[in-house]
């Protein structure tokens, strides 16, 4: 892994935060003033934290490698205040390179949601759609989600949410996309999925 992303004294990274084909998302079922995002390695360790406030007129946020936040490691922020279809810029936080882009589909996205992966010519070239009975499940929130990240018409990771009493948990599969696909992206993505599922439960 580069040095550029091992900030010096304090609050060191977990050195090999990108380096895994797997991760584990969990949030908590109920929570207030924001919702908690813990990211873990395949062993169980900790590598990345956020908290995704509710209420904000320009979406924001970082991911930090800790609940401490010291350590900043992703910035995703939102272009428009208000906007049926948003485009969000994933950054690294550290070093300011953008590391993709996203535009949600709102229309599509009523039924089942949908990003697309966008080019430095913010030209369509992958996607993030959720799979299954996604309209099912806008009425029956318990039903499990999963959603598909593709590029270039190959998918490349995988979201899936294993059924837990009093947390949501969500597996990122990036076997098949190993090499195609920056990982600090593909987790930007499987958060942005998890983050749209409980904002539509606030809502609700």
């Amino acid at each position: 892994m580069s040095n550029h992303l091992v900030p010096a004294g304090g609050h060191a990274m977990v050195a090999d935060m990108w380096s895994h084909d797997h991760y584990v998302i969990k949030r908590p079922f109920w929570s207030f003033l924001g919702r908690r995002f813990h990211v873990f390695a395949p062993d169980g360790r900790l590598v990345l934290f956020v908290k995704h406030p509710i209420f904000r007129w320009r979406e924001k946020f970082t991911v930090f490698t800790d609940e401490s936040e010291q350590v900043p490691v992703l910035e995703i922020r939102a272009r428009q205040i208000v906007a049926l279809d948003y485009l969000h810029d994933i950054f690294d936080a550290r070093t300011g390179e953008l590391v993709g882009t996203l535009k949600r589909r709102g229309w599509k996205s009523f039924i089942r949601d949908h990003w697309d992966i966008l080019d430095t010519q913010h030209q369509p070239v992958g996607a993030i759609e959720e799979q299954g009975m996604a309209l099912l499940r806008r009425f029956i929130p318990l039903l499990t989600s999963e959603h598909s990240i593709t590029l270039g018409g190959a998918q490349v990771a995988h979201l899936d949410q294993v059924f837990r009493f009093f947390v949501k948990e969500f597996h990122l599969d990036l076997r098949m996309g190993r090499g195609k696909i920056d990982p600090r992206f593909a987790v930007a993505c499987a958060l942005m999925a998890v983050m749209a599922e409980s904002q539509r439960e606030d809502r609700n």
